[in-house]
C-alpha cells in the first residue's frame, strides 16, 4: 500500500459529516473512505472492527482505531493538526479520549448531523436500507 487510509462508517450521517470536515479542512495525504466501499481485506480490517470504531491503516500496514486513529490522521496533516494529534497521544489525554470516543459512538445519532439510522447496528441498517456494494468478501 502506498498511502495511508482513514476508514469511517459511511452509513452514519454524523461520521460522514466528520469525514467531510476532514476532507475540507485537514490537509492530509491519507485516503478518507467509508468502510462500506473499502477493500477491507486488502487493508487487513474486518467489518466488525470498522463497526466498532474508525480505523487508520498506515502505508506500512500499521493500524490504529478510535481516537488513536484520529491522532494518526491528525499526525499525518499540517503543523497545527499534527500538534493536536500529538496532544491526543499524550497518556492522560489518550486515557480520557477512549471513554469520550465510546460515548460519542453510542450517541452519534444525537450529534449534529446524526440521524436515527446512526444508532442502528450495521446488520439492522442492511436489513432496512439494503447492503451497499461492498468489496469485503465476508460481507
Amino acid at each position: 500500500m502506498d498511502t495511508s487510509t482513514f476508514v469511517y462508517d459511511g452509513d452514519c450521517a454524523f461520521c460522514t459529516s466528520c469525514a467531510r470536515f476532514v476532507e475540507r479542512r485537514v490537509p492530509t495525504g491519507a485516503r478518507v473512505v467509508p468502510w462500506q466501499f473499502a477493500d477491507l481485506a486488502a487493508l487487513g480490517l474486518t467489518e466488525a472492527e470498522c463497526e466498532e470504531a474508525v480505523q487508520w491503516v498506515d502505508a506500512d500496514g500499521s493500524r490504529a482505531a478510535g481516537p488513536d486513529a484520529v491522532a494518526r490522521l491528525l499526525g499525518d496533516s499540517g503543523p497545527l493538526w499534527r500538534l493536536t494529534g500529538a496532544g491526543l497521544r499524550l497518556a492522560p489525554v489518550r486515557a480520557a479520549a477512549w471513554p469520550a470516543y465510546r460515548w460519542v459512538a453510542r450517541n452519534r445519532h444525537r450529534m449534529p448531523g446524526g440521524t436515527a439510522a446512526c444508532a442502528l447496528p450495521q446488520e439492522a441498517r442492511d436489513r432496512l436500507y439494503g447492503s451497499p456494494g461492498r468489496t469485503d468478501p465476508t460481507a
